[in-house]
């Protein structure tokens, strides 16, 4: 049985949040209890942050990495805007970048630009609407999610949010978006688990004190007091404005770049202390079925400048992380909701495709590219489109595991089912760790379990106590409650009286507890 399936048959209603821990729901405790306190420390301890940029409407991936292995059926396919082969910023002899990359090449050539190629899923959508929320939610094509990836894996992290936070162990935002409302990405089972700033000129304002101007009638007025409802509510604006002022200079950015502008932002929140885990921007203008490109000079034109800005945006970025000394902490990612075809219209642009290559980026990243050139057939028509060979998310999981330290019990829950991890960051950077001891301290096995399950604990030495805790917070049994010497212990819990349901195995080791969820099934 799937543990979802179980939880929705075999508990109570009314009694459930809809929140999870590592997938599994549970009751609301007081938050000044020692078992909510347990459950609201980060499952992982890691300081790792990891940036989503999203490029919407579909960004042209072949002519912003071009298939210099197959070109001269490229250039067939694409005879009215195919980027020239002395033109293109060749990165392994096989494929090159579009020439207004300047800013990613240079990453490039010092190691910290991961070139991802042909990115995708099996069945693709063609719609931008279904796609985003395809890539957003991590689901398959046919299978709607209300769910997003990150937003479950915050949910992971931070169990029972918004209830209890922010807190001692999480004063601020888990996620934040910059430049748009909230997304599906960080959508949770119950609430979005990131916070919005809808403009960069808003986060500003926030800074300097300033609302934006309400006009002065009875709308106007209502409006005011909404705001100001909303600003005395907004439990996490204090803890930016705290962390933004900490960061008084910053590299330079390029000018009249809406992507540099919400990244600036984000390095500054990120070097003022922030304890946030992802943040989200976007760029948009990517939908280029017309005129993509100058058709005097296929190198410029309005894809050329998207491209500009997105590396230059980027390596600004970079460029400030290091600066800040906390480049080592941070790995981003750029997506779009799909590729173009590989056959270009008669209008000198695109129309939607399917898939496409994405990069990942920073100082921990295993540079170079990953994966073969996309076939390009002689005679492409305008239906052919570039096959996928990742999945896109293998890349997810891959960042969920090597980069933001899931534990790999639990990855699966995060993403649905399982996929392949890629070599695109360094796993060695990232410790798989629980709680401030640095280690998975208690686990169960099996589990779910239907009578019986073995409880495995580590334990620095001294009393050592192991207790079992239903989900009103009543303690069951203790299993063991006595001295022991440095190392690892099993006992058995035999739990075949008790009713189907969701228990916690909880350690006490001198000053530290932990608290593990187990599933007991019928």
């Amino acid at each position: 049985m799937k543990r979802r399936d179980f939880l929705r048959n075999a508990l109570p209603a009314g009694v459930l949040l809809p929140s999870l821990v590592g997938g599994f729901s549970f009751r609301a405790f007081s938050a000044e209890s020692g078992i909510m306190r347990s459950l609201m420390l980060p499952v992982t301890e890691t300081d790792h942050v990891f940036v989503i940029i999203q490029l919407n409407g579909g960004n042209d991936g072949l002519n912003m990495v071009v298939p210099i292995e197959n070109f001269a059926n490229y250039v067939n396919a694409r005879s009215n805007i195919y980027i020239p082969e002395n033109k293109v910023l060749a990165l392994n002899g096989k494929a090159g970048l579009h020439p207004a990359m300047t800013g990613l090449y240079s990453m490039y050539s010092e190691g910290q630009l991961k070139v991802v190629q042909s990115v995708g899923y099996p069945q693709p959508s063609f719609s931008h609407f279904r796609a985003t929320d395809i890539w957003m939610s991590a689901s398959d094509s046919a299978t709607v999610v209300d769910s997003g990836w990150a937003g479950r894996y915050l949910n992971y992290e931070y169990p029972n949010f918004p209830n209890g936070y922010p807190n001692a162990s999480m004063k601020d935002p888990l996620a934040i978006q910059i430049g748009s409302s909230t997304s599906l990405t960080s959508q949770g089972p119950a609430v979005n688990m990131a916070i919005s700033i809808s403009s960069t000129s808003n986060f500003y304002n926030l800074l300097n004190g300033i609302q934006d101007p309400a006009p002065d009638t009875p709308a106007g007025k209502e409006l005011k007091y909404v705001r100001l409802v909303a600003q005395q509510t907004q439990a996490y604006a204090s803890v930016i404005k705290d962390a933004a002022t900490k960061v008084p200079q910053q590299a330079t950015y390029p000018t009249n770049n809406s992507l540099g502008d919400q990244l600036k932002i984000v390095a500054r929140l990120i070097k003022g202390g922030l304890q946030t885990r992802v943040y989200m921007v976007n760029y948009g203008g990517f939908d280029t079925h017309s005129l993509q490109v100058n058709s005097n000079d296929a190198t410029t034109g309005n894809h050329a400048n998207l491209l500009k800005n997105v590396s230059d945006a980027i390596k600004a970025f970079q460029d400030d992380l290091k600066f800040l000394g906390v480049d080592e902490r941070v790995v981003g990612m750029t997506f779009s909701e799909f590729g173009r075809r590989i056959k270009s219209n008669g209008s000198t642009g695109t129309d939607h495709g399917s898939a496409a290559p994405l990069f990942v980026f920073g100082k921990n990243v295993l540079g170079g590219v990953l994966g073969d050139t996309p076939v390009i057939p002689v005679n492409a028509t305008v239906n052919d489109n570039v096959p996928f060979q990742y999945d896109f998310r293998s890349v997810y999981a891959t960042i969920l595991s090597n980069w933001l330290c899931v534990n790999d019990l639990d990855l699966q829950q995060v993403m649905l089912k399982n996929f392949q991890v890629l070599p695109l960051v360094n796993a060695a950077a990232c410790k798989k760790a629980v709680n401030l001891s640095g280690d998975l301290l208690v686990s169960n096995y099996p589990n779910p379990f239907s009578t019986s399950t073995i409880i495995t604990f580590k334990t620095a030495g001294g009393h050592t106590l192991i207790q079992i805790i239903d989900t009103t917070g009543k303690v069951i049994t203790n299993l063991t409650d006595q001295d022991y010497t440095a190392g690892n212990y099993t006992v058995v819990f035999d739990g075949s009286s008790l009713p189907a349901g969701v228990y916690y195995a909880r350690l006490q080791n001198m000053a530290v507890q932990q608290v593990r969820p187990m599933i007991k099934v019928r």
